[in-house]
């Protein structure tokens, strides 16, 4: 990049879920770098969650934000909530998503409600059912619950 030029807007919105400072024993002593978790999302049904490590914690997090981009997943909304129940696991995590009426509200904690807020559900409940309270895996959990929703037949039709 020039002098001068502006890095041009992102239509993504993101929110860093977790910052760790990790640790390598060398010979001379200790090295120190940086995890990030970042949760990337457009609020119109596209979600993503990266980890990368980097020297510093905005490396880290530029990182981070490159890989949720690549592992984007789009999903469909039904009005403002999740079309079915869907449960997920991923480690020791357990996570189930449940639909709600609308105007109900997000019901959910942690990671589980960041990666929810970011793809767009506005009414739904979920649970972190599993023995973990590590962001990171409820937070990879949620995702593999938002996979396995199923579209429905009219949304194939119009996507086709």
């Amino acid at each position: 990049m020039y002098k001068g030029q502006i890095r041009p807007k992102s239509e993504f919105k993101e929110k860093v879920l977790d910052m760790r400072r990790v640790t390598r024993v060398v010979a001379g002593g200790k090295r120190f770098r940086f995890r990030a978790t970042v949760v990337i999302g457009d609020e119109k049904g596209r979600v993503g969650v990266g980890i990368a490590k980097g020297l510093d914690v905005a490396q880290a997090v530029d990182k981070a934000k490159l890989n949720a981009k690549k592992g984007l997943i789009t999903i469909f909304l039904k009005d403002r909530t999740v079309s079915h129940e869907v449960e997920a696991k991923f480690s020791a995590a357990r996570v189930l998503i449940k639909p709600a009426k609308n105007g109900h509200g997000l019901k959910a904690g942690g990671a589980v409600r960041v990666v929810l807020l970011l793809a767009g559900v506005k009414d739904a409940t979920a649970k972190c059912m599993g023995r973990t309270k590590n962001k990171l895996t409820n937070a990879l959990a949620a995702m593999e619950a938002l996979k396995k929703l199923k579209i429905e037949k009219s949304k194939i039709k119009m996507t086709v």
